[in-house]
């Protein structure tokens, strides 16, 4: 129960957070930016990306675990 509940919420996190990177990726545009697909992360960008890749880390082994210890 408890694990359906963290999946759920985990779920959710990821889905604002994947989100979150599309409606910024071309932000650069509108104020000039070059364009240019290959390109560093900073400040935010690049929290939001870690954070993204947690939440998927944590929403797979979640996932997992529901799946080992439900009967």
């Amino acid at each position: 129960m408890i694990l359906d509940i963290l999946q759920v919420i985990l779920a959710i996190l990821l889905t604002v957070a994947i989100l979150l990177q599309a409606r910024g990726s071309n932000v650069g545009l509108a104020f000039g930016g070059d364009g240019s697909f290959y390109r560093t992360r900073r400040g935010i960008e690049k929290k939001l990306h870690i954070a993204t890749v947690v939440l998927a880390v944590l929403f797979f082994g979640v996932a997992l675990a529901n799946s080992l210890f439900t009967v």
